[in-house]
């Protein structure tokens, strides 16, 4: 479509006939916001003068320096198809800027803008993901609440009439389409209830931004059909949890960065530097990537998730591997990201992660090419294996004590993030959960 103007998005809007318009962004727990204006107040929405109560916002600003303005991204103008003929509504994802009309050091967006222009110091032009995230669709009670109650049985890439939840993500699939997401595979996935929609790739900005808009449509869509989406890493115990596997790379003008056709696996030496800057910080990104409670309800085990920190090209058990796809294709994957991640901040920590790879000339250790679940302890010892954090507590720490991390959220992030985090860890610590009254209730 191009880039979009300031005229051309008047026109669209009254060729489409829209009448409100969501002005969105996104709280530092990666929760969408958004401001909801009437077509008469587009024209000042594009001229940058919409503004709100920024203290209302998780892990913004104080009461006396709530004054807080978007500025919309032109580029994310789309129409949302499901809305009322009668007149629709648009979206528009803006930045946040301060009153003094500098950008909020505590918006995730301008945030990752301001690694990304780190990356550009280094001599790279852009940064590309391609996420896969996954998630569960369950039934809704007839009060419209959800239930744990699954609408189907089926597994790992299984047809109809195992898999009732196809026209479901059939539909979402084709609102995407419309919202202009180019979908390359829509997928049951291994646990009964569970869903994959793979999108292609984009820089890192836009696709964060699709990441934000896919969770959106995935909700509505499926409660029209009677459902309940829903992106909890691990809803439910003895099967495999969602996650949002992040598959990156770094591109120098039109050429892959990662690309080394002389090189070993092809991959070049920058390849290698990124990939040790991964390994090397995944304790401390492990917060940002993983950010709730049950996120490590997921990192166990036996479920195709990583809870090790190696890489391997061949094999699915370490936290990155390397996809086999060469060229212009090749990149990063790391396994342990998860749905409930704020795209923006996981995307920031880990491009600054891999940068200081690369400032620090690291090399990776050798990769793990056996089935890591299946070694025990002192063989994972003697393979230089180390353990992702087994909680958020533990997370929390590991990032409180990692510089580059830190940097990578900035001061004002960083801040509020772990005061959030330590008051959830300190709920679920100080609750009383039913498993504790189902084991000792009665035996004590």
């Amino acid at each position: 479509m191009g880039k979009l103007t300031k005229d051309r998005i008047k026109q669209l809007a009254e060729e489409q006939n829209v009448k409100f318009i969501r002005l969105q962004f996104t709280d530092i727990l990666g929760t969408v916001k958004n401001v909801e204006i009437p077509i008469s107040q587009l024209e000042k929405a594009l001229d940058n003068k919409m503004m709100f109560d920024g203290s209302s916002i998780e892990g913004f600003v104080r009461i006396e320096e709530s004054d807080m303005y978007l500025y919309p991204d032109l580029d994310t103008w789309v129409v949302f198809p499901w809305t009322a003929e009668k007149g629709k509504v648009a979206r528009l994802i803006c930045d946040v800027y301060n009153s003094d009309l500098k950008p909020f050091a505590g918006d995730p967006r301008s945030n990752l803008k301001r690694i990304l222009k780190e990356m550009e110091g280094y001599g790279f032009s852009s940064f590309n993901l391609g996420p896969e995230p996954e998630f569960f669709l369950f039934k809704l009670d007839e009060n419209g609440d959800p239930t744990l109650e699954l609408n189907d049985h089926g597994g790992y890439f299984d047809l109809a009439p195992t898999d009732l939840g196809e026209n479901c993500r059939r539909d979402i699939v084709l609102e995407l389409e419309e919202m202009g997401f180019e979908i390359e595979a829509s997928h049951h996935e291994e646990a009964p209830g569970q869903h994959e929609i793979d999108f292609k790739y984009a820089d890192a900005i836009a696709a964060c931004d699709q990441i934000q808009t896919f969770k959106l449509v995935v909700k509505t869509i499926a409660r029209k059909h009677g459902l309940h989406a829903t992106f909890m890493p691990k809803p439910l115990f003895g099967v495999a949890g969602s996650g949002m596997h992040f598959n990156m790379s770094l591109f120098k003008d039109d050429e892959n960065a990662f690309y080394d056709e002389n090189g070993k696996l092809q991959m070049s030496e920058t390849a290698f530097q990124f990939l040790a800057g991964i390994l090397k910080h995944a304790p401390g990104f492990t917060a940002v990537t993983n950010p709730t409670i049950n996120s490590y309800k997921r990192l166990v085990p036996g479920y195709e998730a990583p809870c090790y920190i190696a890489w391997s090209a061949q094999n699915r058990s370490p936290l990155i591997r390397i996809p086999s796809s060469r060229g212009m294709s090749t990149r990063i994957e790391v396994r342990s990201v998860d749905p409930t991640a704020n795209p923006y901040l996981a995307m920031a920590v880990l491009l600054k992660a891999g940068l200081s790879g690369i400032e620090d000339k690291l090399t990776p250790p050798h990769p793990v090419d056996r089935n890591i679940y299946t070694m025990n302890k002192h063989e994972r010892m003697v393979e230089g294996v180390h353990d992702l954090p087994s909680n958020l507590h533990e997370a929390v720490m590991a990032l409180k004590e990692d510089e580059v991390i830190k940097a990578g959220l900035g001061h004002h992030i960083f801040e509020n993030f772990v005061e959030a985090k330590e008051i959830e860890w300190d709920m679920f610590r100080t609750q009383v959960h039913p498993w504790e009254r189902e084991q000792y209730l009665k035996q004590y």
